[in-house]
């Protein structure tokens, strides 16, 4: 009788997965869909005056292979790249100077801005200051991009007429990550997924849609909407500082656009589990607002979603319980077909799309080791700097 219960109760939980994926698979803007690209676009007759901002802090490893691309644009307006050199200790800013007379191109401008004050980020204190070197050149666009983004020659010239034709204040495109080493094969894409499934990219190009989201390696922003919606200022404590940019700037009455990129990729290599094991527990934890109760959530709810329908398929035919096994092995299997596009855009074999329980737990490990490290005041830790949660930032002033 005992038993009888167990498996009952694991196919009443197995039947709620299958009920949550399906609502997934139809009603969260088509997630898993990879078709949202740069919209439909014509060049404009004259083209405006963009100013790159590059914020820096140790990549000399990585500049090589990512400057040049930018100094490369063939773009047939006015640009200029601005690179803010955040207290590198290794050369990050000479590096910069050396490909700039190397390679030629756009021109380069190296500068530092020194220590961030209290509450601000080390990243959006350098992008304050890259911003405000590029206002005096009167800009109409700002293209905030990483260190570690390498760009396709075209890449300014498409992203300014996407720009003009759809009237968006900010287009962002998700760069396309290294997913080359066994770990990032299995992490990285799912990465991409978690994101588009917490801010469909469908929803946040939609007028009057609340969600609101942009990938912080590639935003390019109209000036004038930076300015209307105090950027960088007003996200200055932000962690996760793309999504804080895009609700800012949707906040302010401006359109923006998010999708997967074509021309833009991330260079940075994450070698082993430890290196995407950092990049991912350094921010997870301020994605829930340093919420115990919304940790507590997220926890249950990744469980549900993720680990009980291979869970509920194993212990069914072990049990002798073919309803739980059928809700399982069907809840699962709509889960590997929400993610074989993305692994197809990554270039990577279906075969692993079964695996996505398994990377799940390991974000779930991830998120909770976030919060353990916060609580030890080791959290939101990047380059040697360790970030307080902005209300504690709030209390100090």
């Amino acid at each position: 009788m005992g038993q009888t219960a167990r498996v009952s109760l694991i196919g009443w939980i197995a039947a709620v997965s299958v009920a949550v994926w399906l609502w997934l698979l139809l009603g969260q803007g088509f997630f898993w869909r990879t078709d949202v690209r740069l919209p439909p676009r014509r060049e404009p007759r004259a083209w405006p005056s963009v100013c790159v901002v590059v914020p820096a802090r140790d990549e000399a490893a990585v500049l090589a292979a990512s400057l040049p691309s930018l100094l490369a644009q063939d773009y047939p307006g006015r640009v200029e790249v601005f690179l803010v050199d955040d207290g590198s200790s290794d050369g990050t800013g000479e590096l910069a100077r050396e490909l700039a007379r190397r390679h030629g191109g756009v021109p380069l401008t190296v500068d530092s801005p020194g220590e961030p004050p209290a509450g601000w980020t080390g990243k959006l204190w350098a992008v304050r200051h890259g911003v405000a070197l590029a206002r005096a050149r009167g800009p109409e666009y700002l293209l905030l991009t990483d260190a570690d983004i390498a760009h396709a020659p075209d890449s300014l010239r498409e992203l300014v007429a996407a720009a003009r034709t759809g009237g968006f204040d900010a287009v962002s495109q998700m760069a396309r990550l290294r997913a080359e080493s066994r770990w990032e094969r299995l992490i990285v894409p799912a990465f991409v997924y978690f994101f588009a499934q917490l801010y469909p990219f469908r929803r946040v190009g939609r007028r009057g849609a609340r969600t609101a989201a942009a990938a912080g390696g590639c935003v390019l922003l109209r000036t004038e909407a930076a300015e209307r919606a105090r950027i960088p200022d007003a996200i200055r404590h932000a962690v996760i500082d793309d999504v804080a940019l895009a609700r800012a700037v949707k906040a302010g009455g401006g359109h923006i656009w998010l999708g997967l990129a074509e021309r833009v990729e991330s260079v940075r290599p994450y070698p082993g589990l430890r290196d995407l094991w950092r990049m991912v527990s350094r921010s997870a934890y301020a994605q829930l607002r340093h919420n115990p109760s919304v940790l507590v959530g997220t926890v249950l709810g990744l469980g549900l979603v993720y680990l009980v329908p291979p869970v509920a398929l194993l212990a069914g035919l072990a049990l002798g319980d073919p309803a739980a096994a059928v809700l399982g092995g069907s809840a699962w299997l709509v889960m590997t077909g929400t993610y074989v596009p993305m692994l197809r855009y990554y270039r990577l074999p279906v075969r692993l799309a079964p695996l996505l329980p398994f990377t799940a737990l390991l974000y779930l490990l991830m998120t909770v080791d976030s919060a353990v490290r916060h609580h030890r005041g080791r959290g939101a830790a990047w380059k040697g700097r360790t970030y307080a949660r902005p209300d504690a930032v709030a209390d100090e002033g």
